[in-house]
C-alpha cells in the first residue's frame, strides 16, 4: 500500500519546514495542528522525545523532528507547531519549525531517493516530489512505527 493517500493519481500532502528544506506528509496521517505548548519531560526518554502534552486529556509523546533528524537546534522557535499524526493507530505529535500549506499534487512528479541524498535515515522517505521550482521531502511517517513491536523504530 501507498504511504500517501491517492485519488486518481493526485497525492494530497501537508507540507512544512525543518531548517531549509521542505517535508510532506499524508494529509490523512495528520489529526491537527497546534501552537507550541508546555512540554512535561520523561526520564530517560531517547533525546529526540521532547516528553508528554496533556492534548484533551489524553497523554501524547512528542517527538522533536529537529533532533530526530540530525539537524540543529534553531534559535527562534516562535512559529514552531506540533503536529497531531496517527501512525498506525499511536496518536503522537511531532514538533516542526512551521506548517506551509496543504497539496494536492500528481503522482507521477515524486522521484524515488536517490542514494546518500540525505543525511536523514533514508527508510523514512517515501521519495521527492518536484513541484515547480521546490524539492519537497516526502516522509513516510508509519515506517516510524515497528509493526511487530508497536513501538518506536527510532
Amino acid at each position: 500500500m501507498e504511504p500517501f493517500t491517492a485519488t486518481e493519481d493526485i497525492l494530497q500532502l501537508v507540507t512544512f519546514t525543518l531548517g531549509t528544506e521542505e517535508y510532506a506528509v499524508d494529509i490523512l496521517k495528520v489529526q491537527e495542528i497546534n501552537r507550541m505548548t508546555s512540554i512535561t519531560m520523561v526520564p530517560n526518554a531517547p533525546p529526540f522525545v521532547e516528553g508528554v502534552i496533556n492534548l484533551r486529556g489524553k497523554v501524547i509523546p512528542v517527538v522533536n523532528l529537529r533532533k530526530k533528524f540530525g539537524i540543529p537546534e534553531m534559535e527562534d522557535s516562535e512559529n514552531a507547531k506540533i503536529m497531531i499524526v496517527d501512525l498506525k493507530g499511536v496518536t503522537m505529535g511531532l514538533i516542526v519549525d512551521a506548517v506551509s500549506e496543504v497539496l494536492r499534487v500528481p503522482a507521477n512528479i515524486v522521484e524515488p531517493t536517490p542514494p546518500m541524498a540525505t543525511d536523514i535515515s533514508t527508510e523514512f522517505i517515501y521519495g521527492i516530489a518536484k513541484l515547480n521550482d521546490r524539492l519537497i521531502i516526502m516522509l513516510d511517517l508509519d515506517k516510524m512505527i515497528d509493526s511487530t513491536t508497536d513501538s518506536f523504530s527510532f
